[in-house]
């Protein structure tokens, strides 16, 4: 009888202290979990979403390629679709071509053109530069969502 007693008085107890709160068992919705909380925390972005995406690196080495560098950014940063591709911009300086510049994304060039040496053109090529590059980047995306063949990588397109 002392045992039954004692189980009886446990499942009341346990009853009692149940994670779910009454409107919740009236819903039938569990409480959130951790990782729903934080994802609503983070304004909707997943927990499991790259947190490096939207980085431009930095590869060049003169004057002219980090002024380009600084113009591309600033553009770059404007557009809704810079938070979600991550790209580099390389330079090889030249002192007869002045400074080839090339954008890259998954390691395909989506930009490449040679600077000349006057630092005056430099903001509007890049502001050219964005445009194309997210054009670009825009096509490759629905290139490499539409096509799928088992016998070709997807570089081989």
């Amino acid at each position: 009888m002392r045992r039954f007693a004692v189980l009886l008085s446990f499942f009341a107890l346990a009853a009692s202290c149940s994670p779910v709160s009454a409107q919740d068992q009236v819903k039938g919705k569990l409480p959130p979990s951790k990782i729903e909380q934080a994802e609503r925390h983070a304004g909707g972005k997943s927990v499991f979403d790259d947190p490096l995406g939207g980085i431009v690196v930095n590869r060049t080495v003169t004057v002219l390629g980090h002024d380009f560098y600084q113009y591309f950014s600033t553009y770059w940063r404007e557009k809704d679709i810079s938070s979600t591709f991550s790209i580099s911009i390389h330079e090889r300086p030249s002192a007869r071509f002045g400074s080839e510049i090339w954008v890259q994304f998954r390691r395909k060039r989506m930009f490449h053109t040679f600077l000349p040496p006057a630092r005056a053109a430099v903001k509007e090529i890049s502001a050219m530069a964005v445009e194309m590059v997210y054009q670009n980047i825009a096509d490759s995306e629905v290139e490499r969502l539409l096509t799928h063949n088992p016998d070709l990588g997807p570089e081989e397109m």
